[in-house]
């Protein structure tokens, strides 16, 4: 007996059912769903940041690149791409942006070099990649990623990172390209003051570091974290954002994580794995861990600072300790939402 699928009879029905269960059994279930939750958020630094120190002006680019990446994120989610791939292509905008203390906008070491540090997590194979102190590679959320990807290890720092750049194709810029008016002067003050005999009053003001976390249509955490460091720094000082654990991590069974602040406390507390650990053996909430690690943790070290989160099923945190931290976040269907101060 033949049967049309338009065939009405409960036999009909039955012969459907069976064709659509070998189907599964054979070809194996979709991976993903039209309609899935997917999603970003990610941050531009947190510190000292009040509505009385910023201009209309200077406000209105920092809401707008941090929209950019936002939508860039976005772009790449929607059309199906991975939250690696989304994490990436947002933090090349604020990388390539002077705004952002990462990539073109770098503060200064002491010897007025630009040294940038970066990482990226893959939280479904628990890969990871980072470099730190590279001087010659325009976006480093790139060679950290190739670190992960092309070679045997998670963290390549200096001169060996930079000619791993090389080797991979990567965009190689003078080092020329990182100067800024803005930072050479912040690190003129602050080497007027510290010739003065005065104490630094905070070893970063404004932790600039720039950051996203994103979920993708197949279920895929993914997070990174990418800085120019703390201006003023010496014998090759190295913080958090490229350490994994610390700066950043992702986790399908849990969340990924990206950290800004001042690095040495995020070491010490391995804030964003510690995040993931209180979810995944405590069984908390995405919120209730990241409010323990740094609203408790971090704050009763004397660290400032602050994450952004995106958890497996698509809900986010964004707790920091400082008057204000750049972030913002956009959902499955485009809304996107910046915030800079602490009261907004």
């Amino acid at each position: 007996m033949n049967f049309s699928p338009t065939t009405h009879s409960s036999a009909g029905h039955s012969y459907l059912l069976i064709i659509s269960l070998l189907s599964l059994l054979f070809l194996g279930a979709p991976t993903t769903f039209a309609g899935e939750n997917f999603g970003m958020v990610l941050h531009g630094g947190a510190g000292t940041i009040s509505k009385g120190d910023m201009t209309e002006e200077m406000e209105a680019q920092y809401r707008q690149k941090l929209t950019e990446a936002l939508e860039k994120g976005h772009h790449i989610l929607k059309k199906g791409g991975s939250s690696l791939d989304a994490v990436a292509g947002a933090l090349i905008i604020l990388e390539n942006s002077p705004l952002f203390n990462a990539g073109k906008g770098a503060v200064f070491t002491n010897n007025g070099s630009n040294e940038l540090d970066a990482s990226i997590m893959d939280g479904r194979s628990l890969q990871a990649g980072a470099v730190a102190g590279v001087k010659t590679v325009k976006n480093p959320i790139l060679l950290a990623r190739k670190v992960m990807e092309k070679s045997p290890h998670v963290l390549l720092s200096g001169e060996g990172a930079d000619t791993f750049a090389r080797g991979q194709g990567l965009e190689i810029v003078d080092p020329d390209y990182f100067y800024t008016e803005r930072r050479w002067k912040s690190l003129q003050k602050v080497k007027a003051r510290e010739n003065l005999g005065e104490p630094e009053k905070s070893p970063d003001k404004k932790h600039g570091t720039v950051g996203a976390a994103a979920l993708d249509k197949f279920g895929n955490l993914a997070a990174g974290t990418s800085t120019g460091g703390m201006t003023n720094k010496r014998y090759g000082r190295i913080g958090d954002s490229p350490l994994i654990g610390a700066g950043t991590y992702a986790n399908n069974e849990t969340c990924a994580v990206s950290a800004t602040g001042h690095g040495e406390y995020f070491i010490r507390a391995v804030v964003t794995h510690d995040i993931s650990a209180l979810m995944q053996y405590k069984g908390l909430s995405l919120q209730e861990a990241a409010n323990r690690v740094i609203v408790d943790k971090l704050t009763a070290l004397g660290g400032t600072g602050g994450v952004v989160a995106i958890d497996k099923k698509g809900n986010i945190a964004m707790p920091f300790n400082t008057k204000g931290m750049y972030r913002g976040w956009v959902d499955k269907k485009g809304n996107i939402t910046v915030k800079i101060y602490r009261d907004e």
